[in-house]
């Protein structure tokens, strides 16, 4: 029997870093709306856009969402007992879900758990575009356990936040 090797990829929204033309991002974001709407495949144009934005400099202070989101990814990376690690944006920032689990799996995970920070029911993101993503992923990786640690347990969540706001009580 193969040795299971297991991969982590947390999955943050993505920020758009200072200094990235807002055109650029009103664009993408208008062909991305006219694409869904239609059902249709991203055109070159809007893998363009996607790209470059994904790909625009960052530093801490262009991108601020970046750099908490790299900050909590190694600290949870610390607690996880040498599991292969990535982190993952879901737009605006570069690796893509896609990238980090072909990282993993080149890195010779054999299951990947994926989480995402974005906590509560409702949102787009969680509940449809990662789902999405990962049922695509799938078939192309049959030799892959690849699953989404989806949904957050409310209580948990709640707990969480009790304690920050006891921290500035």
């Amino acid at each position: 029997m193969a040795m299971q090797k297991h991969g982590i990829i947390l999955v943050g929204h993505g920020g758009i870093p200072k200094g990235c033309p807002q055109e650029l991002v009103t664009k993408l974001k208008r062909l991305e709306g006219q694409r869904r709407a239609a059902k249709l495949p991203p055109s070159a144009e809007e893998l363009e856009l996607d790209t470059k934005i994904r790909q625009w400099p960052r530093t801490a202070e262009t991108d601020p969402y970046q750099a908490g989101l790299e900050t909590v990814a190694a600290r949870l990376q610390a607690q996880l007992n040498g599991a292969l690690f990535a982190v993952a944006y879901n737009e605006f920032c570069a690796p893509t879900l896609e990238e980090s689990v072909e990282a993993l799996i080149n890195q010779g995970a054999t299951r990947i758990t994926v989480a995402t920070t974005m906590f509560t029911p409702g949102g787009s993101h969680s509940e449809v575009e990662i789902p999405e993503i990962l049922d695509h992923l799938r078939p192309q990786y049959p030799g892959v356990e690849i699953r989404y640690a989806w949904p957050f347990d409310l209580t948990l969540v709640a707990n969480t936040l009790a304690e920050q706001v006891k921290r500035f009580s």
